[in-house]
């Protein structure tokens, strides 16, 4: 690998040597890593593929766990069980592994969904900025553009890193929005530190807010059953007292309706006497 990469160096250095001799060749170069920082589009796409390659390493903890305990279950019922079901269990346990690898092949693997995904998600930005640094090139008399990540390069000036040009061309802006953002960022740290959340970073961020809104939930939840439960038992209170008090007025009615027929049957009897001791006279 080093000699590789010194081997590279030697090609660079030969390559601006002899383009500063010649003082006809022009030379370039274009940050690809930092183009794309540049491209919004491309960092959301990455923060959505970032999240699916979260959801498929917790799936592969997943199987890892259940082949685990699947072992350890055979491990410590293994006296216990015949032959023909140890050997059940076991040819499980493959088939569970079996799985897991082929799910690693087809999410992470050199074919897998991660690198066809991220290929595909690059590949459109890629194509902008070649066209580009074709136009460039063209316009500007560029005779070698080359790209810095895949180029071990010691030392270049400034003047030939186009990736400005390039963000500019396809409607991005780089450096020259640099000192703008550090002035905002500085009046407003809290959009620094949303616009520099990692993946990880987001996703607790949200469990916090959604325990919050849960803590929330079960305390109105709790206010709502104190305040039924209050309202339970005024409504229980009201019925009784309005049991009580009808009970007293009915009892009242009774009370006043036996003392009326009391008085009346005392009138009647007085009556009665008196009707009895006129006849007695006679």
């Amino acid at each position: 690998m080093i000699h590789k990469s010194f081997s590279l160096a030697m090609v660079m250095l030969v390559c601006f040597a002899f383009a500063k001799a010649q003082r006809g060749i022009r030379v370039g170069y274009v940050d690809m890593e930092y183009i794309l920082e540049n491209v919004p589009e491309y960092q959301k796409a990455s923060q959505q593929l970032e999240q699916k390659m979260q959801s498929w390493k917790q799936e592969i903890e997943k199987m890892e766990a259940e082949i685990q305990k699947m072992e350890v279950s055979l491990k410590n019922e293994r006296v216990l069980l015949t032959k023909e079901l140890i050997e059940e269990r076991e040819e499980d346990i493959d088939i569970k592994r079996t799985q897991l690898y082929e799910y690693q092949q087809k999410r992470f693997g050199a074919q897998g969904d991660f690198i066809t995904q991220k290929q595909q998600l690059i590949q459109p930005v890629q194509d902008q900025v070649f066209n580009e640094m074709q136009k460039i090139g063209e316009q500007k008399k560029y005779d070698v553009i080359l790209e810095r990540s895949e180029t071990t390069m010691l030392y270049s000036a400034d003047r030939h890193d186009l990736s400005d040009d390039v963000l500019k061309a396809i409607g991005r802006t780089g450096k020259r929005n640099d000192r703008q953002q550090q002035i905002q960022e500085k009046n407003n740290p809290e959009e620094k530190e949303e616009r520099y959340m990692s993946v990880q970073e987001a996703e607790e961020k949200q469990e916090k807010i959604e325990e919050k809104e849960a803590i929330m939930d079960e305390r109105a939840a709790i206010r709502a059953e104190k305040i039924r439960v209050r309202d339970s038992i005024k409504e229980a209170r009201a019925r009784e007292y309005k049991e009580r008090r009808d009970a007293a007025i009915k009892e009242r009615e009774r009370r006043k309706d036996s003392i009326l027929a009391a008085r009346k049957a005392a009138r009647e009897k007085k009556q009665e006497e008196r009707e009895n001791n006129g006849s007695g006279g006679n």
